[in-house]
């Protein structure tokens, strides 16, 4: 960087640490994790040169980030607030209605304007972009000079093997920023995780107990041995059909009881990414839902990455949930990449 700066960031909303992962291998010092959820310290400080805080983004104070900051002539604030209320997976009218979580986003763009960061990021659901909350946001930024853009990026052209679509916003007090397009080879579930030990429904793997399935009854195993790669339940005999399927009401939802495909990318993780019913998360090949280190990997996290203490006990929601809402380390990479590239081209600001 010019003048031998670096960015440092502090990183609100941070999880399990995917943003801070990407982030931190693209060049950016991040001094700082905040996140409501105590689950998310040990992954957050193990992974990462980072601290953790422990606290409700909604109570946080300027002084709080400006601590963190220090003496740091780049800052960066990065942010992803839940995003359950615009989620594809949520009910189109509990979208349009007032939500608590959005009151968190609102706390975000009070922060930036508090303590007006060189840099801000955020990333979040695309259906984000017809909310009025993001158009003020985005206003208010503009308003206090701030340079940006935003747009939808698509994990598979920053090569990440999911289908995962992502709002991306970038700015800058520097000058103009621009989220450039990507064009990364095609990564499959095969290049991904074709290289774990296998499994069967229920066990895990004892050189890395994060290598775990969940188990399956009876029903859903034999269900798993008729699916396809690609495929759905239709693929299935009429008698191992589940009756609300069978309903002319269920006939729509083909998107659960499906096994991956080796040679394509999988589809979004979610927080229950480690069922089989729950989408189209049964392994390609073995009769299981994939493992959630495999999800882990399909977000782009390091094989090696520690989700917890060693010896604590594996608990699949808990750990569901962390890995299906974390932020790619790809996708961090990608911003931190562009966000480095601009401090080059544009210096520090007098």
């Amino acid at each position: 960087m010019i003048s031998g700066e670096q960015i440092v960031a502090v990183d609100l909303f941070c999880g399990v640490g995917g943003l801070t992962h990407g982030l931190i291998k693209s060049g950016v010092s991040v001094r700082l994790g905040v996140d409501l959820d105590p689950a998310c310290r040990f992954p957050m400080e193990e992974n990462n040169e980072s601290k953790f805080l422990e606290a409700d983004v909604g109570s946080l104070l300027p002084s709080d980030v400006q601590t963190a900051f220090g003496d740091a002539q780049i800052t960066l604030l990065a942010g992803c607030a839940p995003c359950q209320p615009f989620s594809s997976y949520a009910h189109s009218a509990k979208r349009d209605a007032p939500h608590g979580d959005w009151e968190l986003l609102r706390s975000f763009s009070k922060l930036v304007l508090a303590v007006r960061p060189t840099l801000v990021t955020m990333e979040n659901v695309p259906p984000l972009l017809k909310q009025q909350i993001f158009k003020d946001f985005v206003a208010d930024l503009r308003d206090a000079d701030y340079d940006l853009d935003f747009r939808v990026v698509d994990g598979r052209e920053i090569g990440l093997p999911q289908r995962r679509q992502r709002l991306v916003l970038v700015a800058s007090l520097l000058g103009p920023i621009v989220i450039p397009d990507a064009e990364s080879p095609l990564s499959t579930v095969r290049d991904t995780i074709a290289t774990l030990p296998p499994l069967s429904a229920g066990s895990s793997d004892p050189d890395d107990p994060l290598h775990a399935a969940a188990s399956l009854s009876e029903l859903n195993l034999a269900r798993m041995r008729h699916s396809k790669p690609g495929g759905t339940w239709r693929d299935w005999p009429r008698e191992l059909v589940s009756a609300c399927h069978a309903r002319p009401t269920g006939s729509t939802y083909p998107s659960v009881y499906g096994r991956m495909e080796w040679d394509a990318p999988a589809p979004t993780m979610t927080t229950q990414c480690y069922g089989f019913g729950n989408g189209r998360f049964g392994h390609p090949e073995q009769d299981r839902a994939i493992s959630l280190r495999e999800a882990a990997m399909i977000q782009s996290f390091p094989k090696d990455y520690a989700f917890i203490p060693p010896g604590a006990t594996i608990n699949f929601n808990t750990l569901g949930r962390l890995i299906g809402n974390a932020v790619p380390v790809l996708l961090g990479e990608f911003i931190g990449d562009i966000l480095v590239e601009h401090v080059r081209a544009h210096g520090s600001r007098s």
